[in-house]
């Protein structure tokens, strides 16, 4: 099937593919569930191609694969687990087994203790030493960061609750900025690490255990944990009550749906979380349902497959056209990058086709006074995906938000269509002529056909929020069962965790560096020389 689509795109390849959109190709090239759309009418893919690309997803087995996900089957081969982040938003308890069990008793209970604990430091009935919480300080990093520090910018419109700030790196320059900022005597430090022994999270931990110490007699009872290691926590002093675990099941980067979750539950309310979750669990029940022409994470994914591993297009723009979501693009890069870049499939041998895309984006309008420029006119294709909403939060400012959607769209457009020569020539002929019109109108030339998708939605909500998450989850979940990877596990960050682990002694001065290769031997005598130990 990879051949077909290959010899379909060698045929395909030069058209423009503007002369396709009519009115009839922009109702059939979309997928929508709820009140969230996809366009990807603004792509090279024609009806054939689609139908090859649904082939290529049938003959990977995806059904089998995504049915297998959602009963608690042990899809993360390498690791021998679960994959069911999609248990922590199944509101309705059905029951999900895993080795014979139902997990769903469980994940209920550690949600309604979430809910407990998070009214009642919104209320003040759990408060710090100087009186009610005023800021909830994260310290995680990867997926206990990266998830809840989105999720918390993109609602930002639904904040009650006391502010919330995220410690990721272990700079210090990130925890010495965030604590400055807080009083230690109400401020709640959650700690989010499975294990309580990742090296990032557990020194930052210290670092701010100290900074509360400073003023606060009982330092451990402003301090929370989302791990499941409860003898380290105990010895932290963090009270049981106040340690939120979640099984091996839960990957980090699709962990966010339950107690990694808990600043943002304590930021918009226990209400608010509960649709967030209803969102994913409604993108759930799309992509178990809907027939694949019409099921969103489907079509993202077959999009995606199209362009990357057929037309060789390397890296995709994701492009929010919503400040909400500023942080999403980051979030999408471990989402999509950690899962799928990988380079053996299940059974280890080599892959034949690429693996995942590099993926990177800003906010627009940002973005347009920034890198457009090379997804214009550059020699590379980059395919583009613009996120908008209908309307935003400030109505006294509606017409800037207008002004904002007029925007995406026409970057879509103008992508697509591009600007030919003579079209050039017309808007310098004014100034210009002879072989300087010619040399002037060349550098105003777009060469279009570079491929967009759009994915629409009324307005950003937690509901909403929930199933763009799902929809990417799902989407990276389908390129990855398409491409024969496992999308669960992450064996590509440990080995610079390990050399980091044997140079932090070389870095301080206690070992020698003659182990180490005369290039990181020669850095660390510079930062020596320059003060680092």
């Amino acid at each position: 099937m990879w051949q077909k689509l290959r010899d379909h795109h060698a045929r395909v390849a030069d058209r423009r593919f503007e002369t396709l959109v009519d009115v009839d190709r922009a109702a059939d090239f979309v997928a929508q569930t709820g009140d969230v759309r996809l366009d990807y009418a603004k792509t090279n893919i024609d009806t054939e191609g689609r139908a090859l690309l649904i082939d290529l997803l049938e003959e990977a087995g995806v059904a089998a694969k995504r049915d297998a996900m959602f009963a608690g089957e042990p899809i993360n081969e390498t690791e021998g687990r679960a994959v069911l982040h999609t248990a922590l938003r199944n509101l309705d308890g059905d029951p999900v087994l895993v080795d014979g069990v139902d997990v769903m008793p469980g994940v209920l209970d550690t949600l309604s203790r979430m809910e407990r604990f998070a009214d009642d430091v919104r209320l003040g009935d759990f408060a710090g030493q100087g009186g009610k919480i005023t800021d909830v300080v994260n310290i995680g990093i990867g997926g206990s960061d990266l998830g809840p520090a989105m999720a918390v910018q993109a609602l930002a419109p639904y904040h009650d609750g006391p502010r919330c700030h995220f410690v990721s790196n272990v700079d210090p320059a990130d925890i010495a900025g965030v604590l400055r900022s807080c009083d230690p005597t109400t401020t709640l430090v959650i700690v989010a690490s499975k294990t309580f022994t990742t090296i990032e999270t557990m020194t930052n931990a210290r670092t701010a255990q100290a900074w509360i110490r400073q003023s606060v007699t009982d330092t451990g009872a402003q301090f929370a944990a989302l791990s499941t290691a409860e003898d380290k926590t105990a010895a932290f002093g963090i009270d049981p009550s106040r340690v939120f675990g979640f099984e091996d099941w839960v990957g980090g980067r699709y962990s966010i749906w339950g107690p990694i979750g808990l600043s943002l539950m304590i930021a918009i309310g226990p209400e608010a979380f509960r649709a967030f979750l209803r969102g994913a669990q409604s993108m759930d029940r799309h992509f178990r349902a809907a027939e694949w022409q019409y099921n969103l994470p489907a079509m993202l994914a077959l999009v995606g497959i199209w362009h990357n591993q057929i037309c060789g297009h390397a890296t995709r723009a994701v492009l929010p056209y919503d400040n909400l979501l500023s942080r999403l693009p980051a979030y999408l890069q471990q989402l999509e990058m950690e899962s799928n870049g990988k380079g053996v499939s299940m059974d280890g041998a080599d892959l034949d086709v690429p693996s995942g895309p590099v993926v990177w984006g800003e906010p627009g309008t940002n973005g347009q006074h920034a890198f457009y420029q090379l997804i214009h006119q550059g020699t590379r294709v980059i395919p583009c995906e613009f996120l908008v909403a209908a309307r935003g939060h400030e109505d006294d400012l509606h017409h800037q938000h207008q002004l904002l959607v007029a925007n995406c769209l026409a970057q879509s457009e103008a992508l697509m269509r591009g600007r030919d020569l003579s079209e050039a020539r017309s808007k310098v002929a004014d100034k210009f002529d002879g072989k300087e019109l010619e040399r002037q109108a060349r550098h105003r030339v777009f060469t279009g056909n570079r491929p967009s998708v759009t994915i629409v939605y009324p307005q950003m909500t937690p509901e909403v929020l929930g199933q763009i998450v799902a929809l990417y989850e799902h989407r990276v979940f389908v390129e990855g069962a398409i491409l024969g990877i496992n999308s669960f596990d992450q064996w590509g960050v440990e080995l610079g965790k390990e050399l980091a682990t044997a140079l932090q002694p070389v870095v301080e001065g206690k070992e020698s560096a003659d182990s180490k290769d005369g290039s990181t031997a020669a850095l660390v005598d510079f930062l020596q020389n320059h003060g680092v130990s």
